[in-house]
């Protein structure tokens, strides 16, 4: 493709961004990527009663934290006597004319054909009425008006955007027309659909791009959920990151058909991605967003939360996990949980006892020491390793489930684990 090439990103400040608008942004974003274009933010506020700036700091916000930036910005509420100006050469050259108080564009009526690079040939033998409005009574421009001045003042190439705009092309070709511009070329990206194959919802995906982040989704896996929605690469590889997706990525492989949303999909993509961070990545992803929910205790170590991460990396769907899978390594005032009470029906008081008493004299506390420490004293008592393993899983954790126990001990530390097997004591005399 040639140099100059600049594509658009243009949402309304009228709500927060959601999963269909971002996936809009990210396919501009790899379009800017893959051939050096620019990726222009425009927004588009000329709702001056409905824009907010609220909802703006948000996608704003949303599009940092995806890693989409932006290399200009625009706000089309400052460009309003462009708009004008323009409807005025249009006024001025006949091509349109004041109604009520509004200017209204006169569709000189031809059949429209235009190249969508997605989808092929499109052509529209007729157009839904006569005339369409440029600037409303109160001075502010319509979108389709605003959008083609904009569009051909800034120097887009290549508008791409969702399906539900191609009723929108034809107008906005006679507009270019009319005006003279360049017209440019067109790729309109396929629905996203809930899992039934209806419209999104806020229990089907249409969720604000912030609730995902604070519900423990990373950027990388959200994006990389969002690319497969309309494109993938073709080696059938499900996990990909942004920049080589970057390298692969071509306008033209975006599916004509609409994809399905799926939390499950997303799930299992953003899981995937937590198993292949590494270690000081993760512990510094899980430290902002611990504590942005405040979870974490004052003065816990960045080793410590490494290794509690690696502890339990395999075992996430989304961060938000952690804080309930990995409450008993920061905080001890758990009890334990019901289903638990037929594990410690059997008293091991003594057995752990000893466990304890050998843990107490260790001067190394890893795992293959604790390891053969715990399985010596097992044989010693005559019990299988099991009987001993699932009691003082639930004194550690307070449950019947968990990474290895003796990973997990050695994550714990010795001074830890020795107050938790007291407390198993203690609750076995007590319970006697």
């Amino acid at each position: 493709m040639s140099k100059g090439l600049k594509v658009r990103f243009a949402p309304s400040p009228t709500g927060f961004l959601h999963i269909g608008s971002a996936r809009t942004a990210l396919f501009n974003w790899l379009f800017a990527k893959k051939y050096n274009a620019s990726f222009i933010l425009r927004i588009e506020d000329t709702d001056l009663k409905r824009s907010r700036d609220e909802f703006l700091n948000e996608i704003m916000d949303s599009l940092r934290w995806l890693g989409l930036r932006w290399d200009e910005v625009y706000y089309q509420s400052r460009r309003f006597d462009l708009y004008r100006e323009y409807a005025q050469k249009l006024l001025d050259n006949n091509k349109a004319a004041r109604e009520d108080g509004a200017i209204v564009f006169k569709y000189q009526f031809e059949k429209i054909e235009f190249n969508d690079l997605i989808r092929g040939g499109i052509e529209f033998s007729e157009l839904p009425r006569e005339s369409e409005v440029l600037i409303k009574s109160d001075g502010t421009p319509t979108y389709s008006f605003a959008c083609c001045v904009d569009d051909a003042l800034l120097g887009i190439t290549h508008v791409i955007r969702g399906e539900d705009h191609i009723p929108n092309t034809p107008k906005q070709i006679l507009i270019y027309k009319a005006l003279g511009f360049e017209i440019p070329q067109f790729a309109h990206l396929p629905m996203i659909l809930s899992p039934e194959g209806g419209k999104m919802s806020k229990r089907f995906g249409a969720t604000a791009i912030k609730q995902y982040k604070a519900d423990g989704y990373l950027p990388q896996a959200l994006t990389n959920y969002l690319l497969l929605l309309g494109w993938s690469p073709k080696d059938d590889r499900e996990i990909i990151g942004l920049k080589e997706a970057a390298s692969l990525f071509d306008i033209k492989d975006v599916n004509k058909t609409a994809a399905a949303f799926s939390l499950e999909k997303l799930d299992w993509i953003n899981s995937e991605h937590i198993k292949n961070m590494p270690a000081q990545a993760l512990g510094e992803c899980l430290k902002e967003y611990l504590e942005s929910r405040d979870f974490l205790p004052e003065n816990t170590k960045k080793d410590y939360l490494e290794s509690v991460a690696e502890l339990f990396k395999t075992r996430l769907r989304k961060l938000s996990d952690f804080i309930s899978r990995a409450y008993f390594c920061f905080y001890d005032d758990y009890s334990f949980s019901p289903e638990t009470r037929d594990i410690l029906n059997r008293d091991l008081s003594p057995e752990t006892k000893i466990l304890s008493e050998r843990f107490s004299g260790l001067e190394s506390f890893d795992k293959m020491i604790i390891e053969k420490e715990f399985r010596a004293v097992a044989q010693d008592a005559g019990l299988k390793v099991r009987d001993l393993v699932h009691p003082v899983r639930v004194a550690l954790s307070g449950g019947k489930v968990g990474p290895g126990l003796f990973e997990t001990m050695e994550v714990l530390g010795k001074e830890r684990v020795l107050a938790r097997l007291k407390r198993l004591i203690d609750y076995w005399q007590n319970k006697g």
